[in-house]
């Protein structure tokens, strides 16, 4: 979907996708660094919130890959919240998710092709993860490398589908049927929301785990 240029930063056009995902970097931010100014052995009710979402991104990121590298749950953390205030945007009048974006989204997917790589490597080594894709025969190096390029594609694609058909069935309907009409439908546009987001990163958590696993199981291979 095409998005409106809100300026250009010399001879780069910035689109409103673009400005509406800096604002939500600066948002969550800011959120991010007064929540935790003041923590204590006491938790009120903010704290116990953050310590709740963390506490649950953590043991989701366990569930999977109980002995999980450094910074693989700060990484999936903010891919999710990331995606929650992001896909949830649209239902503020007058603003869009960024996520109806296809630039976004693949830009998501991307980075989520490359902390694939990144976490292999690092958890097995450079030979042991170029050595993964010609196992169990090197007849199937293309294939591999094709099913790579497909998921990273079919994430972007997912995320992107989604999130627009559910602002243009808002939209739809509010022009049809008037202001009222549209209130179950914002109450499925925020948990749809809510699913994207958690598939998105779940998603791209399987993705991480198998390349762990399986790269640790070529590095055991190796003589």
């Amino acid at each position: 979907m095409d998005t409106p240029v809100i300026f250009h930063l010399g001879p780069l056009p910035i689109s409103r996708t673009v400005v509406t995902t800096w604002a939500l970097l600066v948002a969550l931010g800011l959120t991010g660094f007064l929540g935790t100014r003041r923590m204590t052995d006491t938790p009120g009710p903010w704290q116990s919130a953050l310590e709740g979402i963390v506490c649950a991104i953590d043991d989701a990121v366990r569930s999977m890959l109980p002995e999980s590298p450094a910074g693989l749950a700060d990484w999936i953390g903010t891919l999710w919240i990331f995606l929650v205030a992001a896909n949830l945007t649209g239902i503020v009048p007058g603003l869009s998710s960024p996520t109806d974006d296809l630039s976004l989204t693949t830009a998501l997917a991307l980075l989520v092709f490359l902390s694939v790589h990144a976490f292999g490597i690092r958890s097995a080594g450079l030979w042991a993860h170029l050595r993964h894709y010609a196992q169990p025969s090197l007849i199937l190096l293309p294939f591999h490398i094709i099913g790579e390029l497909t998921r990273t594609v079919s994430l972007a694609m997912r995320l992107f589908g989604n999130i627009m058909s559910l602002e243009i069935a808002a939209l739809l309907v509010l022009l049809v049927g008037g202001l009222l009409v549209p209130v179950p439908l914002l109450l499925l546009h925020i948990v749809e929301a809510l699913v994207q987001a958690y598939i998105f990163g779940m998603l791209a958590l399987v993705y991480i785990a198998g390349a762990i696993q399986s790269r640790r199981t070529a590095a055991s291979a190796i003589p």
